[in-house]
C-alpha cells in the first residue's frame, strides 16, 4: 500500500518527521474513540485536504484506495454480518482514514527522517536492550520492501495472464515463495556485512 517519498516542497512537506510520527499516533489513537459518522467523514475530508496540499497527485491517491477497497469492503461486510450497518460504516471510515494517514506521513517524510526520528526515539531504551540502529534498520528495509513485493506480486500476475489464468488464488503461493527467496538473500547479504 505504501508509496515512497513523492518529492515537493509544501507545507506538509516541511513538517518534521518526528512532529507527523506522533501526529499520526495521535490521530490514530483518537479515530478509534470517535463515535460519530459525521465526524468521521468530517477526519477523512481533511486528510484528504493534506494530500491537496501536499500536492499528492489524484491518481496516486485514487490507485491507492482501489488498492485498498477489498480489504476495506470484506471488513465492512464481516462488521455488517457480525454487528450492524452503522458500526459497519464507522469502522471503515476509520481504517480509511488511518490508512491514508499513515500514507500520507510516507509519501511527504523522507525514509531516512523517519528512521533517523526512531533511532532518536528509541535511544533512551538502549540500557533495557533496546538497539535503536537495529529498529531503524527494520524500519528503512520495511518501507523499502513494499514496492518491491507489490512489483514482484505484478511479475507473478504477468506470469498467470501468460498462461491464461486471469484470476486464481494460487496467486498468493508463487508470491510468497519468490517473497521467501528474496528474504533469505537479503538475511545472507546482512550475516555477510555482520549484521546477524
Amino acid at each position: 500500500m505504501l508509496s515512497l517519498y513523492h518529492d515537493a516542497r509544501t507545507p506538509v512537506h516541511v513538517v518534521p518527521a518526528g512532529v507527523k510520527l506522533a501526529g499520526l499516533a495521535v490521530a490514530g489513537t483518537a479515530l478509534f474513540f470517535v463515535s460519530s459518522i459525521t465526524v468521521l467523514t468530517g477526519a477523512l475530508i481533511v486528510v484528504l485536504g493534506l494530500y491537496a496540499l501536499a500536492r499528492i497527485p489524484w491518481r496516486t491517491t485514487g490507485r491507492q484506495v482501489l488498492t485498498l477497497l477489498p480489504f476495506l469492503g470484506l471488513i465492512v461486510i464481516a462488521q455488517v454480518i457480525f454487528t450492524d450497518a452503522r458500526t459497519a460504516v464507522l469502522v471503515g471510515e476509520r481504517l480509511l482514514t488511518l490508512v491514508l494517514l499513515a500514507n500520507l506521513v510516507t509519501l511527504t517524510t523522507r525514509t531516512s527522517a523517519m528512521v533517523d526520528t526512531i533511532e532518536r526515539a528509541l535511544t533512551p531504551l538502549r540500557p533495557l536492550g533496546v538497539r535503536p540502529e537495529r529498529v531503524g534498520l527494520l524500519v528503512a528495509m520495511t518501507i523499502r520492501f513494499i514496492p518491491v513485493i507489490r512489483e514482484q506480486a505484478e511479475l507473478v500476475r504477468a506470469a498467470q495472464r501468460a498462461r491464461g489464468i486471469e484470476r486464481s488464488t494460487v496467486f498468493l503461493v508463487p508470491l510468497l515463495i519468490r517473497t521467501l527467496r528474496m528474504a533469505d538473500g537479503v538475511g545472507e547479504a546482512l550475516d555477510a556485512r555482520g549484521l546477524n
